[in-house]
């Protein structure tokens, strides 16, 4: 049985490029945070306690993630297939027989599929050049809807979205947002120091204490914290292929700071025998010769010896984990009180979420509901006329 072939199949593919409405306002996000601080200082609501540190993915307008958004692989998979031979293929079936003159059916047919095929040749024209484009970006991301909106993953499979990436601090004992920072970068590993240091001057705070999720941690921000006077608490990701492999993880060895050795599940000790550089990083190496004779050996490593690696600032990375083993609550303060802010601003917002496009009207943007909220979480605290009496001063 033949396969039936239809040029017309691809024309949906010539519909998609999105009108949009471009608005700019006047609005500075430095100032919205300059008049909600006077406030601040005049209605004594200034927290000084603990900060809590999340991110949240907030979609654009259209939310158009495969229609208007293109990755390596999809630019690919856009591309229609037609070429010029199809049009002898596709009229071969209406040819009229020999010495008769075409009838004006067939010429209309010929007409129109040489029309479809020129505009499918510019739809290929078009695709080609965006891969072009998208090949000689940094990140091998171009969005059509936003140019400066990215892919952001999440924790559910194929569920990711174009968006930008909102992070916010907020103070434990009122619920205010201290400092906020919308970036389009996917992940938040990289945000933990910045938003730490933007709530400690907000706050005009010596030293402060941020709780955040595991999804921020990383060594370098984590000690970046450290040398501002930030006392961060977070919990470590569980990364370990040997303990997903029913094998003995890092967190069995224990690190004996006196001797600098690691003690092993065995009780045999680990000494330290060189160091390596990963990733910009100082790596110290620490093995022993008794895995090859271990009883142990086959829960612990596949190889001849079990090697434990310690970075040169670990030290940093297991104070963040004490204070979380000291105060284990730490992590459900953190879900009562950063997300209970978004929520709220998600809820204003709508489905749509953000109405501005490009990176500097978003952040307006942001910066505008973040005011909002801060002043009726303030007119809620404190009443109308004390937040007058404030505004007035």
């Amino acid at each position: 049985m033949g396969h039936s072939y239809d040029l017309r199949d691809h024309l949906s593919a010539l519909e998609r490029l999105p009108q949009s409405c471009w608005i700019s306002i006047s609005v500075n996000q430095q100032w919205c945070s300059a008049s909600f601080r006077r406030i601040w200082d005049q209605t004594l609501l200034c927290p000084k306690e603990m900060i809590t540190t999340v991110s949240c993915c907030i979609a654009t307008v259209r939310r158009l993630l495969r229609q208007s958004s293109c990755s390596r692989g999809a630019a690919g998979q856009r591309l229609p297939s037609a070429t010029g031979d199809d049009l002898g293929r596709l009229t071969a079936d209406r040819q009229t027989a020999a010495g008769e003159e075409p009838s004006e059916t067939v010429q209309l047919t010929k007409t129109r599929l040489k029309e479809k095929l020129a505009k499918l040749e510019e739809e290929v024209k078009r695709l080609a050049a965006i891969e072009k484009a998208l090949l000689a970006s940094p990140d091998k991301q171009i969005s059509l809807t936003d140019p400066d909106c990215r892919s952001m993953a999440t924790s559910g499979r194929g569920s990711g979205m174009v968006a930008y990436n909102v992070q916010s601090a907020v103070d434990t004992t009122n619920h205010l947002i201290v400092a906020h920072e919308v970036t389009n970068v996917g992940a938040d590993r990289s945000q933990l120091a910045t938003m730490a240091q933007a709530a400690k001057a907000a706050l005009r705070s010596d030293n402060l204490d941020v709780v955040a999720d595991r999804g921020y941690f990383k060594g370098e921000q984590i000690l970046a914290c450290e040398q501002a006077v930030v006392a961060v608490t977070l919990p470590k990701p569980q990364t370990s292929g040997a303990k997903s492999a029913g094998r003995f993880g890092k967190p069995d060895f224990v690190y004996l700071a006196k001797d600098d050795v690691y003690r092993c599940p065995a009780g045999e000790k680990l000494a330290h025998h060189f160091t390596a550089d990963e990733d910009g990083q100082k790596m110290r190496i620490y093995l022993t010769k008794a895995c090859r004779t271990c009883p142990l050996k086959d829960q612990c490593t596949t190889s001849n010896e079990r090697r434990i690696k310690r970075w040169e600032h670990e030290h940093v990375v297991e104070a963040a984990q004490t204070r979380l083993d000291q105060n284990p609550q730490a992590m459900r303060v953190r879900r009562q009180t950063v997300e209970h802010p978004f929520a709220t601003l998600k809820m204003r917002m709508g489905a749509t979420h953000f109405l501005m496009k490009r990176l500097p009207n978003v952040a307006t943007e942001m910066a505008l509901n973040v005011l909002s909220y801060n002043l009726t979480r303030v007119l809620n605290i404190l009443g109308v006329e004390p937040l007058l009496a404030a505004m007035r001063a």
